[in-house]
């Protein structure tokens, strides 16, 4: 018996275990679901258009038909309007027909422009309803997912995919409906000009089609392809220059420009193969195109020599069938277009369709004056559901109460700000703040009660005060300055170049580490949370700054609930109480002066500290 293999998919993943007919089966299924998803995507888009959409339809239903009678007034011209010159009655019919075709040229040009405008400005209408979908809903999905999904890949979204789709809507329907429009018209016309020359002329129309048919398909795999590797190039590159710094500090650059060129190696032979595609594709439409010209010009000759065709009627057909092989190019750069854009909308409406871990509650409760008493009742969390981080935890912090959470890396004292602030959400009992749980309240009031400061301070392109203000927009710079003075920002922010309008740079890059995380702090105590969580915030600052913040701290958190993760010793000191964890459980609890006498886990941690100190 043979064994049945396995082979890896690369947009789907593998499979162990299942035949190779089961995974062609299941990859069938998930890329019919993945092309069900981007239509409805491409669907929901378009809906809001539906009358400019209709109105466009006419608007080119006219340009095209208006085309089409100008080799019909050849014809005309030619059996109608030639003759009467030669028996000497003058010019009036072929003059009468010329300016037909010449209104028939205006009448095109027109509406093809009118046409052109219209549709680039419904396209653009769309893209940028996409671009705002998008965006909106990165930010509103939960932190679980930003960790998982690279700032490359969503780079990638917004805007090779994001192009993608532009070049379709800018060119790919127009040059569609004008070519199958064309198309139907003219195969309508050459039977109504000639039955019998007609039906010669739409012999190869079969073979065209499975030639069309077997390139669809072809191009389907090739462009979702191009999508994938052009992703994955994004995704190298925004990562290498984001982490420049670590990648020249252990120097990585070679090893780096080894993997870009795999990568880049792998893009560059996906659009080979689709260019390859197209080499076969076009110049065999212009084959069979210029082999049915020259069999209907031989059967066509042959008719006219018996009188059963005009000339006319010949010049004609010769001019239809050069308009009907020509859309088919059309079609071929649409079928192109068409494939890269549907790759890129099943990676768009994937990430549109992705639901926030944390969703927003259906009738929040209201918390209109938070007092910031945060309660644990039975926490269980888990990253992954065999490693739980916290077991089970009950924990009850009062309003106004500072608490250190102090222990071993992985203790859990992260996870449990993260619950607070609700990044993520139990996966059972309840995170209550003054008796409601986090789940019932919406996220702009939770924001407003709850806000976190971390060890990796992030600072936005832009001033000192628009970052000290991203809280509180419409806070004045009197409030500003009163925040930096009352956590010791004020002296350092004075002597920049500009003061508070000093460009910070990217990240902060144009001031220390030690300042980047002042300017953090006064951004938190400006936006006045009933609940501030310090994790690992003092870590970024030396000991002078520290002591500075230390002391305004002690002000500050006064009346406010405050939760402090701190492994200086230095910081824990301002705390009203300690906690110390081990696994995700709290092994000691109570005041700093009083675990420090006993001889427990805190203890040990604080004398090891003061050892350090000597």
């Amino acid at each position: 018996m043979t064994t049945p293999t396995t082979t890896p998919t690369p947009s789907t993943g593998s499979w162990r275990g299942v035949a190779s007919e089961d995974q062609d089966e299941l990859s069938d299924k998930v890329s019919g679901l993945l092309r069900v998803r981007s239509r409805r995507l491409l669907g929901d888009l378009l809906t809001p258009h539906r009358k400019a959409i209709a109105l466009l339809t006419a608007v080119i239903v006219v340009s095209n038909a208006a085309g089409l009678a100008i080799p019909y007034l050849v014809k005309v011209g030619i059996d109608e309007g030639i003759p009467p010159m030669l028996r000497g009655t003058g010019p009036g019919t072929l003059l009468t027909v010329v300016g037909v075709i010449l209104a028939a040229a205006v009448t095109q040009a027109l509406t093809r422009q009118a046409f052109l405008t219209m549709s680039g400005r419904i396209g653009q209408d769309i893209l940028l309803e996409l671009r705002r979908r998008v965006f909106d809903h990165f930010q509103r999905l939960s932190l679980s997912f930003h960790e998982k999904y690279t700032s490359g890949r969503v780079i990638s979204r917004l805007t090779s995919d994001i192009e993608a789709i532009a070049e379709l809507l800018n060119s790919g329907f127009d040059g569609l409906v004008t070519a199958v429009l064309t198309m139907f018209g003219t195969a309508a016309l050459l039977l109504v000009l000639d039955v019998h020359l007609g039906l010669v002329a739409l012999i190869p129309l079969p073979l065209l089609l499975l030639f069309t048919r077997w390139f669809r398909r072809q191009s389907a795999i090739v462009y979702r392809r191009t999508r994938e590797t052009v992703a994955l190039v994004i995704v190298h590159f925004v990562e290498s220059m984001t982490g420049i710094r670590a990648v020249q500090a252990f120097r990585r650059e070679p090893r780096n420009q080894e993997i870009f060129k795999e990568l880049n190696d792998d893009y560059r032979d996906a659009n080979v193969r689709a260019m390859k595609l197209i080499a076969i594709f076009m110049p065999g439409i212009k084959l069979i195109g210029n082999v049915t010209v020259a069999g209907v010009l031989f059967y066509g000759g042959w008719l006219a020599f018996h009188g059963e065709v005009t000339v006319g009627v010949l010049t004609a057909f010769l001019l239809y069938l050069r308009g009907f092989y020509e859309p088919m190019q059309e079609i071929s750069q649409f079928y192109n277009t068409l494939q890269s854009a549907s790759a890129a909308l099943e990676k768009l409406s994937g990430v549109l369709e992705e639901e926030p871990v944390v969703p927003e509650p259906r009738e929040p409760t209201p918390l209109p004056a938070p007092r910031g008493t945060v309660r644990f009742e039975g926490v269980r969390f888990a990253y992954v559901e065999e490693m739980p981080i916290l077991p089970g935890l009950d924990l009850t912090i009062p309003a106004g109460q500072s608490v250190a959470l102090v222990g071993s890396t992985g203790a859990g004292k992260t996870t449990l700000a993260k619950l607070i602030t609700r990044f993520y959400d139990p996966t059972a009992g309840r995170v209550l703040l003054d008796g409601v749980d986090l789940r019932s309240l919406d996220e702009a009031t939770l924001r407003a009660a709850v806000v976190m400061v971390t060890q990796e301070n992030f600072l936005f392109s832009g001033t000192v005060m628009d970052n000290i203000t991203f809280g509180r927009p419409d806070a004045t710079e009197r409030e500003v300055r009163e925040a930096a003075r009352a956590i010791g920002a004020h002296e350092f922010i004075s002597v920049l170049p500009d003061g508070y309008r000093t460009e910070v740079g990217k990240r902060g890059g144009r001031i220390s580490a030690g300042q980047r995380q002042l300017v953090a702090f006064a951004r938190a105590f400006l936006a006045d949370p009933a609940v501030l969580i310090l994790d690992e915030a003092t870590s970024s600052l030396d000991v002078p700054s520290e002591r500075l913040v230390q002391r305004a701290l002690r002000t500050i958190l006064s009346d406010r609930t405050a939760l402090i993760i701190a492994h200086r010793l230095s910081t824990v000191e301002i705390a009203d109480r300690v906690l110390v964890m081990e696994r995700g459980e709290i092994v000691e609890d109570g005041p700093p002066g009083d675990l420090i006498t006993a001889s427990g886990r805190f203890a040990d941690l604080h004398q090891a500290w003061q050892d350090s100190l000597s």
